[in-house]
């Protein structure tokens, strides 16, 4: 677990990156004096965060749709030849799910496994290569609360969160004896437009949010938070609120309170 006093001039690379917790991270990450990579499949918007950052010029926006692999080797490309490192990779990326699973397609499970799962696995994988011959850097994923209890109308997005921590925690393992640190962070409710994005059944967005992340953390908390416990070298990151922070512990004490507690929920 390596501490660092600061991120003066390391390569950030961070997926996701046009809106709300990517977006967020950027911004914390450019006031620590990283230099950035922002990805999604929008230029434009990364350019209206790009040019939002502290020293806008530090930063470059590479568009790139996730779930495509032949985008990701050419973003990878472009970032080794304008910056020829990357110190930190934050798959943040993603999609949620508001929908039953009696109600979800199988073509809707697929999809938030391909966005949440598959692609934040062949992005690091492309990645990793760099990694193993800096003998450095950092790999975070930005998982869930909801990958470590699954809650209603979550399901598959529960799935994915909680397959990508544990592909993670492997990683982790295979990669110390390199100088690579592996970190997972877990937000819990943080007011961003992940509710409005988010699937229903039919694999169409929902199109509203709702009262648990509209009374969410702010998003800058959330960003001051997890990139204070990511310079600190902390692997397992729980970003939330109390109520979910109660749902971890409970969940590590006994899972079976959890489950009774989960049932009486009404979170949509």
């Amino acid at each position: 677990m390596a501490n660092l006093d600061s991120l003066d001039n390391k390569v950030v690379w961070i997926t996701g990156a046009s809106s709300g917790l990517g977006k967020a991270l950027a911004q914390e990450c450019a006031l620590q004096g990283a230099q950035i990579i922002l990805s999604a499949r929008r230029f434009d918007e990364l350019e209206n965060v790009r040019v939002g950052l502290l020293h806008p010029d530090h930063h470059i926006s590479i568009a790139m749709d996730i779930t495509d692999e032949s985008q990701v080797r050419h973003a990878y490309e472009q970032v080794l030849a304008k910056k020829g490192r990357i110190d930190w990779l934050i798959n943040n990326a993603g999609l949620s799910q508001r929908a039953l699973i009696s109600e979800t397609t199988m073509q809707t499970e697929r999809a938030i496994m391909e966005v949440d799962y598959f692609s934040q696995v062949f992005l690091t994988k492309t990645v990793l290569p760099t990694f193993l011959k800096q003998k450095s850097g950092r790999i975070v994923f930005v998982s869930s609360v909801a990958g470590l209890l699954g809650t209603q109308y979550r399901a598959s997005y529960s799935a994915a969160k909680a397959a990508i921590h544990m592909w993670a925690n492997s990683l982790r393992a295979e990669v110390a004896q390199d100088g690579i640190d592996v970190s997972v962070i877990f937000p819990g409710f943080v007011k961003t437009n992940v509710s409005i994005n988010a699937l229903n059944g039919d694999g169409k967005a929902q199109g509203h949010d709702n009262e648990a992340t509209a009374n969410g953390l702010d998003a800058d908390e959330f960003a001051t938070q997890s990139i204070k416990a990511l310079m600190s070298g902390e692997e397992y990151i729980v970003v939330g609120g109390a109520k979910e922070k109660l749902g971890v512990f409970v969940s590590r004490l006994s899972p079976r309170t959890l489950y009774k507690m989960i049932r009486k929920m009404r979170v949509k």
